[in-house]
C-alpha cells in the first residue's frame, strides 16, 4: 500500500488545500455542508452509501458505509467543523512552508478527513474487503460539544468492537489512549441593586456572592486525581456605584474517571444549595457533557494491536493521556475499545499557527489502513 500513497501524496495535499480553504466553523452551516458535500461525493464514488442527517441550524451529519457492508465492527469518527469564523480562510489560506502546511483547521481536522478517505481508497485499491467492515460518522458540531451528533454517534457505536477516532496525533506523534471527561456549567446569582453611596445597606451584591462561590468552586480541584474546576469567565453589575443585582460565571469541569461524575455533581449542588450573602439567590445550570475516556483493558488491547502495526510499517507509536475532550469519550463510555489521535501529526490547533507535518499525511493514512486490515483479520 505504501506505493499507492507515495504516488498520491500531491493529490492528497490538493484535497487538504481544498477543504482548508472552505470556512467550516461550527456555526457556519453553509461552509460545513460544503465540506460535507465534497466528502459525500468522494465516498459515493467508492461505492459507499452516505446518509445525510439534516440539521436546521448547524451543519448536516454524515453516516457512511459501503453498500455491501453487513454489520461492520469498526466505527470511525471524524468531525467537519472547525473553531474559526467565516472569513478566516480568505485571510490566511492553505500554505506550505518546508515540511509544514498551515491554514485554519488544517490539522483539526481537515487533514484527518483526507487521511481517512485515502485509507479507504488504498484498501479498495488493494482489493481488501475490510473496507466493508467500517462505519464512518462525520459530524458537524464536535467543536461545540457534539450537541446534535452525540445521539447519532452512540446509536452507531452500539455493538461495535472498535472505535477509531481521527483527532490529530499529538505534536510528538503520540496517539491518545485516555481523555478526561468534561462538563460546562453556568452559575447565575441574583441580588438586589442599590446606590453604593446613598443606601448601600439596602443592596444585596450578586458579585460578592459570586466571589464566595468562585473560591469554593476552585477548592474542588484535585489535580492528583485528575479533577479540575475552573471559573474561566465572569460578568456582572451595571456600574461601579451600583450594588450589583446580577452576576454570572462560566465553569469548566474536568474529571479522569466515570466514578467522579456523581462526586463532583454532589459537591456542585452542595455549594449552590446556600448563599453567603443574605438576600441573594443562586442557580446552577449545565451538565457533564462528555464522559471520560478511560484506558481500560479493551483500550490497552487495541493499543497493543496498533503499536504492533506501527512497528511493522516502521512507525513507532507512543500513547498519551490528555485533558481535552473529543467524541472518543462517547464510544469509550459505551464499552467499545477506543483509540483517538489517529490523524496526521501536527500542532497549535485552534490558533493562527495551526500546522500539519506534511510527511505524516501519508504515514498516518497507511497506518490507519493497516489497522483496519488487521482488526478485520482478527475478527475472522
Amino acid at each position: 500500500m505504501e506505493s499507492f500513497y507515495n504516488e498520491r501524496e500531491h493529490e492528497m495535499l490538493k484535497l487538504v488545500e481544498k477543504l482548508v480553504n472552505i470556512d467550516s466553523g461550527s456555526y457556519f452551516k453553509e461552509g460545513v455542508d460544503k465540506v460535507g458535500k465534497i466528502l459525500t461525493e468522494e465516498y459515493r464514488k467508492l461505492g459507499f452509501e452516505v446518509e445525510v442527517v439534516e440539521q436546521e441550524e448547524l451543519g448536516n451529519h454524515l453516516v457512511i458505509q459501503h453498500r455491501d457492508a453487513v454489520n461492520p465492527e469498526i466505527i470511525i469518527l471524524a468531525h467537519m467543523d472547525t473553531v474559526f469564523p467565516e472569513g478566516t480562510a480568505a485571510e490566511r489560506p492553505f500554505t506550505i512552508e518546508g515540511d509544514r502546511a498551515y491554514g485554519p483547521g488544517v490539522i483539526d481536522m481537515k487533514a484527518s478527513q483526507v487521511s481517512l478517505l485515502y485509507a479507504v481508497k488504498a484498501l479498495i485499491h488493494k482489493d481488501e474487503n475490510c473496507f466493508k467492515n467500517i462505519k464512518i460518522v462525520l459530524n458537524s458540531d464536535e467543536e461545540i460539544g457534539s450537541t446534535t451528533s452525540r445521539a447519532i454517534i452512540e446509536r452507531e457505536a452500539k455493538g461495535k468492537k472498535y472505535a477509531l477516532v481521527m483527532e490529530p496525533a499529538r505534536k510528538d506523534g503520540s496517539i491518545v489512549s485516555a481523555r478526561r471527561g468534561k462538563g460546562n456549567y453556568t452559575l447565575i446569582v441574583e441580588g438586589k441593586a442599590a446606590h453604593s453611596g446613598i443606601e448601600p445597606e439596602k443592596g444585596r451584591s450578586a458579585i460578592e456572592e459570586l466571589a464566595y462561590k468562585i473560591i469554593q468552586l476552585h477548592e474542588l480541584s484535585d489535580h492528583e486525581k485528575g479533577i479540575s474546576v475552573n471559573v474561566g469567565l465572569i460578568e456582572g453589575g451595571s456600574s461601579a456605584n451600583t450594588v450589583s443585582d446580577h452576576a454570572e460565571a462560566q465553569i469548566d469541569v474536568r474529571i479522569a474517571e466515570v466514578e467522579q461524575v456523581e462526586l463532583i455533581e454532589e459537591k456542585l449542588e452542595e455549594i449552590c444549595s446556600s448563599t453567603d450573602v443574605a438576600g441573594t439567590k443562586v442557580v446552577l445550570e449545565g451538565e457533564m457533557n462528555r464522559p471520560p475516556m478511560e484506558k481500560n483493558k479493551k483500550t490497552r488491547a487495541l493499543l497493543r494491536i496498533i503499536q504492533d502495526v506501527g512497528n511493522e510499517i516502521g512507525v513507532e507509536i507512543e500513547d498519551t493521556a490528555t485533558g481535552g475532550g473529543s467524541d472518543a469519550s462517547f464510544t469509550s463510555a459505551l464499552g467499545v475499545a477506543t483509540i483517538d489521535g489517529l490523524g496526521p501529526v501536527g500542532g497549535n490547533a485552534h490558533s493562527d499557527k495551526e500546522y500539519l507535518k506534511v510527511p505524516t499525511l501519508v504515514e498516518r493514512s497507511l497506518l490507519l489502513a493497516t489497522i483496519i486490515q488487521r482488526l478485520t483479520e482478527k475478527s475472522k
